[in-house]
């Protein structure tokens, strides 16, 4: 049903392109955004994810540089049949982490030096395995397009509204015109946003699958949950458009962006998990939200006390 429901919100997008080129340019000027769109796209899916490394400032890291990070990360790639993405690190107190890449050959998981601080080795397992689980159902690429469409019709509705839609060469009339200029880029943000929730639950679920331990993910969006707002991302902020990359929204909470969070409610998002792990066996105990003393995805427990601080 995710994959139905993503099919078609990215096939209401392209309408919704396809809609706005004609209002903007007529017959002509639909085929032109369309070849631009499509250049767009190409650009997108090559370089979506170097771009996205260089705006947050990524450092890749190795076993040598992050040995229990890459050591995580490695064994779940083992339990997820994905080849080894490349590690990186973003020096940044917010508690966070994405994943980008094309295809799982050429990905790459993030992990910021607060998350790294501030949780531990079972729950930076459990986000790592969520990360992982977004290359696994290539969400990586299918939200680089869905941001590409999104970004295309917001420019095609503003060049409308500048210069003036094409009104006599379509059914709606001046006003119809105007109303769908300037609806159109709020369609699009508001599909954008039902494409990311909808691939964030799946990937809570497949991460879940992964590290085969759903509260370790459960507890780490609860303690980044508390922390939410607390920790700041002045490069998340700058660059809005990368916001659905992240495992919790990265902006500042409050205003308007509340309005237009690309991300579920967390306490949603935890209580689907718990419902998993009660599914599997597993049952919430007094010690879910603290180190656990012994698991399977690397030796050893407590906190990281690592290397990545």
């Amino acid at each position: 049903m995710n994959l139905v429901r993503t099919g078609l919100l990215l096939a209401l997008l392209t309408a919704l392109f396809v809609g706005v080129g004609a209002i903007v340019g007529g017959q002509t000027g639909m085929v032109i955004a369309f070849l631009i769109a499509l250049v767009m796209n190409a650009f997108a899916y090559w370089n979506s994810d170097s771009m996205v490394l260089r705006m947050h400032g990524a450092i890749e890291v190795d076993e040598r540089t992050a040995p229990e990070l890459t050591g995580i990360v490695r064994q779940l790639v083992a339990n997820a049949d994905l080849p080894m993405p490349r590690v990186c690190i973003l020096h940044n107190p917010q508690p966070n982490a994405f994943a980008t890449g094309r295809d799982p050959e050429h990905a790459t998981v993030c992990a910021s030096t607060g998350l790294l601080e501030l949780l531990s080795k079972e729950e930076v397992a459990g986000v790592m395995a969520h990360e992982l689980a977004h290359v696994k159902n290539r969400d990586t690429l299918t939200m680089a397009v869905t941001a590409t469409l999104a970004g295309a019709i917001s420019m095609l509705a503003n060049f409308g509204l500048f210069f003036g839609g094409r009104s006599r060469d379509n059914p709606l009339g001046p006003i119809g015109t105007i109303v769908l200029l300037i609806g159109a880029p709020l369609a699009a943000t508001l599909v954008q946003m039902g494409i990311s929730r909808t691939r964030e639950y799946s990937a809570d679920a497949l991460g879940a699958v992964i590290c085969q331990r759903p509260l370790w993910l459960a507890s780490a969006l609860r303690k980044l949950s508390q922390l939410k707002g607390r920790y700041r991302n002045p490069t998340a902020e700058r660059f809005p458009a990368t916001s659905h990359l992240f495992i919790v929204n990265p902006l500042t909470p409050g205003g308007l962006a509340a309005l237009f969070t690309t991300h579920p409610p967390l306490e949603e998002r935890i209580a689907r998990l718990e419902e998993i792990a009660r599914d599997m066996g597993q049952v919430s105990g007094p010690g879910d939200g603290r180190p656990v003393s012994s698991i399977d995805v690397m030796r050893g427990g407590g906190r990281n006390g690592g290397p990545w601080g």
